[in-house]
């Protein structure tokens, strides 16, 4: 275990080190966010009215886990870009722990989304954005963005192993990615959506975790949210963790 955590945290200030030397990196967790919140706040916001809260503080929650689901693209081009280049088959070749090489970069895709989110919060206030709640709320809701971002990453990995070529993987994963996060109650509520539809956005993972972070952040009810959107993050480790440990093995005996 000592030496598994040793690669982790190794590859860990890889995954890190590697942010601050990408500028494209740097825009899509800063300043793509910051457009998001500019764009709904003022494009949208005059004509969408919710009850029982401010459409910014409606907004600010889907605005975070849209940000967290698109870090899974983040983790999923990482990857294939380093299969590309031949990186991780050098890995394979090295005496060090396979595990380590997604655990290092899904941790270091965690710490972005919450930097990616601190931005956030800080440009909603100035448009704007008043959460409601105290410090275990906050905390609270944190932690629900962090598990939700580290389980969505593994899924990115999982893409990644299986769809190499980067150019092929950013496109197959917005069409994956959009979907799951306008088909939601990120920025409008499913009852305004058809039958069909309002289901869907209602019970799909990413309107359960918006649903969550909004209700620790407005006075809007939590109605199972919360638990339902930790049982969806758990849900996803349980199945792509494994899974992406059966693919490397598939991939490092080639």
């Amino acid at each position: 275990m000592s030496h598994v955590f040793g690669d982790t945290m190794l590859l860990f200030r890889r995954s890190v080190t590697h942010t601050f030397r990408s500028p494209e990196i740097l825009v899509g967790v800063t300043v793509s966010p910051i457009m998001f919140v500019l764009i709904f706040r003022y494009v949208f916001g005059g004509a969408i009215e919710i009850a029982g809260t401010s459409y910014v503080n409606f907004l600010m929650a889907g605005i975070f886990i849209q940000s967290i689901s698109f870090g899974a693209l983040t983790t999923a081009m990482s990857l294939a870009y380093d299969f590309e280049k031949g990186i991780v088959e050098r890995f394979f070749t090295l005496p060090m722990s396979r595990p380590a090489i997604v655990i290092g970069r899904t941790i270091a895709d965690a710490i972005r989304a919450i930097f990616s989110v601190f931005v956030m919060v800080i440009i909603g206030y100035i448009v704007g954005y008043r959460p409601v709640g105290g410090p275990l709320d906050y905390l609270a809701a944190l932690g629900v963005m962090v598990l939700f971002s580290f389980a969505i990453s593994w899924v990115g990995a999982l893409l990644a192993i299986f769809i190499p070529n980067p150019e092929a993987l950013q496109q197959l994963s917005f069409v994956i990615i959009l979907p799951l996060t306008f088909v939601s109650s990120a920025f409008v509520d499913p009852a305004t959506m058809p039958a069909g539809l309002q289901a869907f956005a209602e019970n799909q993972p990413v309107s359960q975790a918006v649903d969550a972070v909004r209700s620790l952040t407005t006075d809007l009810p939590a109605d199972g949210s919360i638990l339902n959107s930790i049982l969806w993050s758990i849900g996803i480790l349980v199945v792509a963790v494994p899974t992406v440990g059966w693919a490397f093995r598939r991939v490092g005996s080639r």
